[in-house]
């Protein structure tokens, strides 16, 4: 089970105590899965379409709670690529559909689709929390942070995914609209504010598993980095520790260490002695001791006698 049906699992399980956050909810996921329908004879039904079982049963409890109607649910067969089943639950014509796609807030006048969020239902602060669960579980998804940070909802509106990022605003976040095919997607991508948005739909445990997860990634790359540091910086050393080697075996072979002031003449046999070791460590075994500027300071005079007899040896 991925990590976007688990936290759809976990929010069909919470059902709102108050039946204005209850509203909202149901409005939320018709406007997002349903679909108004029709007859011959003029009378309006509404069916709303889940691939998740337990949203449909969510979605049959708010609907008996909020406007006491019977609902009839089918089961649809996907074809053979698919596995996942569709769950089709409607409220039959003889309901009042159109008196409840009014009091929702999804029709406006007659069967007018309200190209917006609803003001009606998500006029207080814990509704529009329920709302946002709602278009949620009717239309968003969210990876799993192993991999990359995305929450989504997707709708077929720009104008009402556009109503929808203010509503989301007024939560302190920050959320985009990117358009894919026929599709306007509302998302967001920081951790930070996904591991909010969650928490405004209240769903804790994806959360908590998210925030976990994130931890551990965090410190999984401070590791890596402080490895790959230590790296960089042992090479660095060794790379030096072998350069300055070949320099002093160069003046040994042709002056003689014995021909150097006594300051470098130490440090060039030191070298010769410890070629694994830092300058820091080389400075610390001087005597008198001296810091890594001083005993970088007269490897660089060994390196410049070095290659001055590198270039007369050149010129002859």
């Amino acid at each position: 089970m991925s990590f976007s049906e688990k936290t759809k699992n976990e929010l069909a399980r919470i059902i709102p105590q108050n039946r204005c956050c209850q509203m909202a909810e149901l409005a939320g996921l018709v406007r997002m899965d349903g679909t108004i329908l029709i007859s011959t004879n003029n009378q309006i039904g509404l069916e709303l379409t889940t691939e998740n079982a337990a949203v449909a049963r969510k979605v049959l409890k708010l609907a008996k709670l909020v406007f006491n109607v019977e609902t009839e649910i089918r089961i649809q067969k996907k074809n053979r690529l698919k596995k996942n089943n569709i769950y089709l639950v409607k409220i039959p014509p003889h309901n009042k559909v159109r008196e409840i796609l009014n009091t929702l807030g999804i029709t406006q006048e007659g069967l007018l689709i309200n190209p917006q969020v609803s003001s009606v239902v998500t006029k207080k602060k814990c509704c529009r929390r329920s709302y946002l669960r709602g278009v949620f579980l009717g239309a968003g998804s969210v990876n799993d942070p192993e991999n990359t940070y995305h929450l989504e909802i997707i709708t077929t509106s720009q104008e009402y995914a556009e109503s929808l990022v203010k509503l989301i605003k007024k939560f302190h976040l920050e959320p985009k609209i990117s358009s894919r095919k026929n599709w306007y997607v509302v998302y967001l991508k920081e951790s930070e504010q996904i591991v909010t948005f969650l928490n405004i739909i209240e769903a804790h445990t994806a959360l908590l598993n998210l925030e976990s997860i994130r931890i551990q990634k965090e410190m999984r790359n401070k590791v890596n980095r402080l490895v790959n540091c230590e790296t960089a910086n042992l090479t660095k050393t060794i790379n030096a520790a072998f350069r300055q080697k070949k320099n002093i075996e160069l003046i040994a072979k042709t002056l003689g260490l014995d021909n150097l002031p006594p300051g470098l003449r130490q440090v060039a046999e030191l070298r010769l002695e410890h070629p694994d070791i830092s300058l820091k460590e080389l400075g610390e075994i001087t005597d008198p001791k001296l810091g890594k500027s001083g005993i970088n300071h007269r490897m660089r005079k060994l390196e410049k006698l070095a290659d001055k007899i590198r270039n007369q040896n050149l010129k002859n």
